[in-house]
């Protein structure tokens, strides 16, 4: 990464955490960067600002003024002058003020001053996350389009075991880098994505479903958003919610309703990324009434439903992308590849759940991508959103190539 000529402040807090700040701040000086470090009080505590403006070549910042001189530390210039604004770690506390526009600190005032993206690796216990406080502050720093890079699974500080771990260093710094050098224009100025799994009725209580959590589907919708394009998201049922304003959601819950809506929404949009996880087969006649037990076996007979990807792959014009998924257990290259040529696709992403976590429900995944020329380029496990721009990217090169 050439981060030559960028300015970035690195605000750090008071989480445990702290620590992890030397590296990020170590490793984008050493891509070129540009580094302001500011520092909460409680920061303070768990680095030092020393060891932090060593590594910077900068004096660190945590006071609004200079005690010994009375200089004035302007939060507005500080903002003004950053092209990119990272908190890492990110506490709980520190997140509920910047939700609420709290202003209690050099660091916050500093935030809101800001007109460049903001990046936040959030570090808390996993009880801390979970609670419906933080997820609420999230959302809304989502919404306001700060960038959440989500922290990960493993043994916390309390001796807890779950998620709350702040990401690493070199991740944050990827991210920064493509948040940084990402273009400001995309070819694509409308999308259709699919996400999420269907439920196929059985009767009116039970249903044929899969683990898909959505999560890869919804990640790529606030990607492509975060990029300028307008996206139609059909989403089947989900606990998520899209956060940003660029993303127009459709719910859906069967198969049928969802290749009734992508039919209809295909032929607006520069072309489709189809994520869901749709069922293969439906039950041929669901009962009308609840299925009582009578008997000690049940045959349920099943029928196709209908192939939305070679649908569309039959109606794509030829300014029109479509990228399609391959979740294998065996054969997976082969399955992709064939899935490719017949669903007329001009990528598809494969997933094999044979990779730790890369399956349903799952924060990280493990991609390949495979194209129509029989390139094949394979990446290591990583968050859905880090998965999600790099599928873009390829959206985009597709799109640039289509229109040559």
């Amino acid at each position: 990464m050439d981060l030559h000529g960028k300015h970035i402040i690195v605000g750090v807090t008071g989480g445990i955490a702290a620590y992890k700040a030397a590296t990020l701040v170590r490793t984008l000086v050493k891509n070129g960067a540009d580094v302001r470090v500011l520092m909460t009080p409680a920061a303070k505590h768990l680095i030092t600002p020393l060891t932090m403006a060593t590594l910077s070549k900068h004096p660190v910042l945590t006071e609004f003024y200079n005690p010994e001189n009375g200089e004035w530390n302007s939060h507005v210039c500080l903002g003004l002058w950053a092209d990119l604004f990272i908190v890492a770690p990110a506490t709980a506390n520190t997140l509920a003020k910047m939700a609420a526009g709290i202003a209690d600190n050099l660091l916050l005032t500093a935030y809101l001053s800001a007109r460049c993206p903001v990046v936040v690796a959030p570090a808390m216990d996993v009880d801390m996350w979970r609670h419906p406080a933080t997820q609420a502050n999230l959302q809304t720093l989502r919404h306001r389009g700060v960038q959440i890079i989500e922290p990960t699974d493993g043994a916390l500080a309390s001796g807890l075991d779950g998620k709350g771990r702040m990401e690493e260093p070199e991740r944050i710094a990827e991210v920064a880098a493509q948040r940084l050098l990402k273009k400001k224009s995309t070819p694509v100025k409308r999308a259709l994505v699919t996400a999420g799994p269907t439920y196929e009725a059985i009767d009116p209580v039970r249903f044929i479903g899969n683990h898909s959590s959505g999560k890869m589907g919804y990640a790529l919708a606030e990607a492509l958003a975060q990029r300028g394009v307008q996206v139609i998201l059909l989403s089947g049922p989900t606990a998520l919610t899209p956060v940003h304003a660029g993303i127009e959601r459709i719910c859906i819950t069967a198969a049928h309703e969802m290749h009734e809506a992508a039919i209809h929404y295909f032929p607006e949009t520069d072309g489709a990324i189809l994520c869901a996880a749709v069922a293969d087969y439906t039950p041929a006649a669901p009962a009308t009434t609840k299925i009582k037990r009578t008997t000690d076996t049940l045959s349920l007979e099943l029928k196709p439903t209908v192939d939305i990807a070679a649908a569309l792959g039959q109606q794509k014009r030829d300014d029109q992308f479509l990228i399609g998924f391959a979740l294998e257990t065996d054969n997976e290259t082969a399955n992709a590849q064939r899935k490719l040529l017949t669903k007329n696709l001009d990528c598809i992403v494969l997933n094999s759940l044979n990779d730790a976590g890369a399956g349903f429900g799952t924060d990280t995944n493990k991609i390949t991508l495979i194209d129509r020329r029989g390139g094949r380029r394979e990446y290591p496990l990583q968050s859905k959103q880090a998965a999600a721009e790099i599928i873009i990217d390829t959206m985009e090169k597709i799109v640039t190539h289509l229109k040559v």
